[in-house]
C-alpha cells in the first residue's frame, strides 16, 4: 500500500526529512514574520481609523488573486534566485488573512466602548492599544493562524525558487525518491501545517480575555439552545 510506504520512508530517512522540515518552518516563519509585519499595522490604522477600508480589501483581493508561481517567476528579474524570492512570495500570501482580520477585529469593536475610552481622555493610540487591540485579539490571530496554514503548505515551491532545502525538493522529485517519497513529504508538511495551526489555536485562547471567551460561550450556548 502506498501510504504505508510513504510512512516507511519517513521513518526510513530521518536524515533527509528533519532538516528539510526544519528549513520549511524557517522559511514559513521568516515569511510569516514580514506577512504580519506589513498586514498588522495596516488593518490596526485603517480599522482604528474606520476608513480606506475599501482601499485595504481591495489590496488583501489583489493580493490573494496572485498566483505564488508567477510571484516567484517576477521576483528572479528583481531578486533572482534563492532565499528571498520565495519569502517574498509566501509573505504576500499570508498578508490577505492577516489585513483583513485585523480590519474587521479592530473595526468591529463596539464604539460605546471607544466612546467611554475617549471619555476618559485615552488618546488614540492609546484607545487602540489598550482598548480595541486586546478585543481584536481573537479574530487577529484567526488571521495570523490561516496564514500560517496558507505558507507552511506553499513552502515547497521552493525548490522552484532555486533552493532545495526544503521538503519541495522531495516533492518534485519523484524520480529520486519515488511516489513513496513524494507522498511521505507531503504526509510531513501536513503534520507540520495542522500542527502549527493548533499550537496558534491554543495561544489565541490563552490570550483571549476572560470576558470575551465567556461572551462567545454564551452566545454559542445560546444557538444550541
Amino acid at each position: 500500500m502506498v501510504l504505508i510506504r510513504a510512512l516507511q520512508f519517513i521513518v526510513d530517512h530521518p536524515h533527509l526529512i528533519l532538516p528539510k522540515a526544519g528549513s520549511q518552518l524557517l522559511l514559513s516563519g521568516a515569511a510569516l514574520g514580514v506577512a504580519l509585519g506589513v498586514g498588522l499595522p495596516i488593518g490596526m490604522v485603517t480599522g482604528h481609523l474606520r476608513r480606506w477600508s475599501a482601499g485595504a480589501f481591495a489590496i488583501s483581493s489583489a493580493l490573494r488573486a496572485l498566483p505564488t508561481l508567477a510571484i516567484i517567476a517576477i521576483g528572479i528579474g528583481l531578486y533572482g534566485l534563492g532565499f528571498v524570492n520565495i519569502m517574498v512570495a509566501l509573505a504576500i500570501l499570508g498578508i490577505p488573512p492577516i489585513l483583513t482580520n485585523t480590519y474587521v477585529a479592530v473595526s468591529s469593536v463596539p464604539a460605546a466602548t471607544v466612546q467611554a475610552a475617549r471619555g476618559l481622555g485615552m488618546r488614540p493610540w492609546q484607545v487602540l492599544l489598550a482598548v480595541e487591540l486586546p478585543n481584536a485579539i481573537p479574530l487577529i490571530l484567526g488571521g495570523v493562524r490561516t496564514a500560517s496554514v496558507y505558507i507552511i503548505a506553499t513552502a515547497y515551491l521552493a525548490s522552484f525558487a532555486g533552493t532545495d532545502a526544503t521538503l519541495g525538493s522531495v516533492i518534485t522529485n519523484e524520480g529520486a525518491y519515488g511516489l513513496a517519497g513524494v507522498i511521505g513529504a507531503t504526509i510531513v508538511i501536513l503534520i507540520l501545517a495542522f500542527g502549527i495551526e493548533a499550537l496558534l489555536a491554543l495561544c489565541q485562547h490563552l490570550l483571549t480575555p476572560r470576558g470575551l471567551r465567556r461572551g462567545v460561550r454564551l452566545a454559542l450556548e445560546g444557538s444550541a439552545a
